[in-house]
C-alpha cells in the first residue's frame, strides 16, 4: 500500500533544495551586510563639535600633514592637535566666527575639544602609525584624499581583509619616503618593481607580515 503519492518525492527535492538556497542567500545577506557602510562606517561623514575641512586647510593653505598630527613618524598615534594648535591661526583669524566657538571655549576653559573619532580600530588590532609611515605607506593609501574631503570621512573599511590584502603584497602599495604626505603622488608603471626595490632597502620581512602576532599582540 503506497503512503505517499508520487508528488511527495518532488515536493521533498524541492523542499530540500529550496532550504539550501535559503540558508546560501542568508549566509550571502550577513557577509554583505558585515561589508557594508552600515558596519564599516566607510565613506559615513561623522558628526564632530567643529566642522573641521581637510580640503580648506591642505589643498587651499597648504598645510602639512605633520602641522597638526605632529606624533605621526615616531608614535603609534598620529595625534590629535591641540587647541593650541588651531588657535596659533585662528586667534588671528575668524577670530568672531560662531562655527569656531567650541575652539574658543576650549581655549578659555583649558578643556579638550571632544572630537569623535573616524578611525577607531577595535582594541585587539595593533596598529602603529610609525612604522608604516617610516616603511613608505603614504597617508592616502588608507586614509584616500583627504585633501579633497570638506568633511572627514573613513575612506577604506579597515576589516582584516583589507589590512591583509597589502601586508600580502606591500610592493603594491610602498611609495619612496619623501613622497609619503604627498597627497597628490600617483602610483609610477613600475609600481611593483619599485615596490620590490622599497622592499630590499627598508629591509622589510615580507614573509612575516602576514603572521598572526603582528597585528594581534
Amino acid at each position: 500500500m503506497q503512503v505517499f503519492p508520487p508528488s511527495t518525492n518532488t515536493i521533498s527535492r524541492v523542499s530540500i533544495f529550496g532550504a539550501l538556497f535559503f540558508a546560501g542567500g542568508l549566509l550571502f545577506v550577513v557577509y554583505m551586510i558585515f561589508r557594508s557602510p552600515y558596519v564599516t562606517q566607510a565613506h559615513v561623514v561623522q558628526e564632530q563639535p567643529v566642522p573641521f575641512s581637510h580640503e580648506h586647510h591642505v589643498t587651499a593653505l597648504g598645510l602639512d600633514c605633520r602641522y597638526c598630527h605632529t606624533s605621526v613618524e615616531k608614535s603609534r598615534f598620529a595625534g590629535i592637535p591641540a587647541t593650541e594648535t588651531c588657535m596659533t591661526c585662528h586667534s588671528q583669524i575668524w577670530v568672531n566666527s560662531p562655527m569656531l566657538e567650541p575652539v574658543r571655549r576650549s581655549m578659555r576653559n583649558n578643556e579638550p575639544i571632544r572630537w569623535n573619532r573616524v578611525h577607531d580600530l577595535p582594541d585587539y588590532a595593533y596598529f602603529d602609525h610609525a612604522i608604516h609611515v617610516n616603511k613608505g605607506v603614504g597617508c592616502t593609501s588608507c586614509h584616500g584624499q583627504v585633501d579633497k574631503m570638506p568633511l572627514m570621512r573613513k575612506e577604506e573599511p579597515m576589516t582584516m581583509e583589507w589590512c591583509l590584502a597589502c601586508h600580502r603584497q606591500p610592493e603594491r602599495h610602498l611609495r619612496p619616503i619623501e613622497d609619503v604626505f604627498n597627497m597628490d603622488w600617483v602610483p609610477p608603471k613600475d609600481q611593483l618593481a619599485l615596490g620590490r626595490d622599497l622592499i630590499k632597502k627598508q629591509h622589510i620581512p615580507v614573509d612575516r607580515l602576514t603572521n598572526c602576532y603582528v597585528c594581534h599582540r
